[in-house]
């Protein structure tokens, strides 16, 4: 395959976490969390190559035991796309990136390469990420919950914590939550972790406002469902005992 339509898929993963240090190698019924993002995302057909990208040792040696091709990187980096756009900058054989959230056990390979299909197909597009309506309407007014509106063409016309767009009329309205998957130029990418965070997205605290600031337009691909993340160990024991209900499901 040549340049032009190479992709790799980058899961950025660092131990430390406010709300859940040691996330990532955290035991999910029987398999670290970071173990499942990572074969989940090796099932995607449009990505030649999967790479964690972690500054932590701990990581970086337990996902080598299980098969995964590691890229360690600085310690200093303060986000994922940061961390990311670090292994980017030296892997000039990929034309497209996906930032692969490493707390997503459950991402769907498909969403993977629609994403990569959707870079490959139009050029115009620089950025690409997903988003799907809520399962229950009312996480919508949640500040843990990103939502995202869009144009008639599917592109990105803000992301915010707060419900958008206003529910005057309520009936009708449908809210899209933002799966936080991005799949970029590599050359957006780099341009990206060049800017400065601008104003909208020091006050939301959403680095996706970021690229609308600077004038890049974000396709969003609207799928029915998405895939939860896993923020507390609330979230973690919570998939432990579905992936247990479904298991026994099947066994019966």
């Amino acid at each position: 395959m040549t340049l032009v339509n190479r992709a790799v898929g980058i899961i950025p993963a660092r131990w430390s976490s406010t709300r859940f240090p040691g996330k990532p190698l955290y035991m999910i019924a029987g398999k670290p969390l970071l173990r499942r993002v990572w074969e989940r995302s090796s099932k995607a057909k449009n990505l030649e190559s999967v790479i964690i990208a972690t500054d932590d040792m701990r990581i970086a040696e337990a996902a080598f035991d299980w098969g995964a091709e590691i890229a360690l990187t600085s310690p200093k980096h303060r986000s994922g796309t940061d961390r990311i756009a670090e292994v980017a900058r030296h892997a000039k054989q990929f034309a497209f990136v996906v930032n692969i959230q490493g707390d997503e056990p459950l991402i769907d390979p498909r969403l993977v390469d629609e994403l990569v299909r959707k870079l490959r197909s139009d050029r115009s597009i620089d950025i690409v990420t997903a988003a799907h309506p809520f399962e229950n309407p009312g996480e919508a007014f949640s500040p843990h919950q990103v939502k995202v509106v869009v144009d008639e063409s599917g592109r990105a016309l803000y992301f915010s914590r707060a419900a958008i767009p206003f529910p005057r009329n309520p009936s009708g309205i449908k809210y899209f939550r933002h799966q936080g998957i991005y799949g970029f130029r590599r050359g957006a990418l780099l341009q990206f972790v060049q800017w400065k965070p601008a104003p909208l997205e020091r006050a939301e605290s959403l680095e996706q406002l970021r690229a609308l600031e600077n004038g890049v337009k974000v396709h969003v691909l609207i799928t029915a469902k998405g895939s939860p993340g896993i923020d507390t160990l609330a979230d973690a024991e919570a998939l432990e005992q579905k992936l247990a209900r479904a298991k026994r499901r099947i066994s019966r």
